[in-house]
C-alpha cells in the first residue's frame, strides 16, 4: 500500500492544518515550530521557492526517511507542498508516527499569493 492512496484525503482538518497567515506569523519566532518542505528537491528552486529553514524531504521518501525527524518529535511540524495535497497525505502520515503535524493550507501557491 502506497503512502499516496492510504493517507490521501479530500480536506483539510482544522485540528491537523495550518493557515499560510499563521504560518508566516510563527515561522522565524516561534522556535516549537519546524518546518518540512515534501516536494522533490528541484521544485524549490522553482517560481514558488522555499521558505527560509525549511527541511526538505519529499513526499516520495518520507516513510523511509521518517527517522531524520525524530529529533523534532517534541516540535510542531508545519508541513507544506506546492498546492497542499501531498503535505495532507505526509501530514496523515506523521501523525500516525506520533509526531505534531499539521498540513499548510494551500501550499506554497498561497504562500506566494499572500506576499
Amino acid at each position: 500500500m502506497s503512502i499516496f492512496s492510504f493517507f490521501g484525503m479530500d480536506k483539510d482538518d482544522p485540528k491537523t492544518s495550518i493557515s499560510v497567515s499563521e504560518l508566516k506569523q510563527r515561522v522565524g519566532k516561534d522556535l516549537a515550530l519546524i518546518v518540512l518542505d515534501v516536494r522533490m528537491p528541484e521544485e524549490l528552486e522553482s517560481n514558488l521557492g522555499k521558505i527560509k529553514g525549511v527541511i526538505n524531504i519529499p513526499l516520495q521518501v518520507l516513510s523511509n526517511k521518517v527517522n531524520e525527524l525524530e529529533k523534532y518529535r517534541n516540535k510542531e511540524i508545519a508541513v507544506i507542498c506546492r498546492s497542499g495535497s501531498r503535505s495532507r497525505s505526509a501530514t496523515k502520515f506523521l501523525l500516525e508516527k506520533g509526531f505534531q503535524a499539521k498540513n499548510v493550507s494551500g501550499g506554497m501557491m498561497e504562500y506566494r499569493r499572500s506576499e
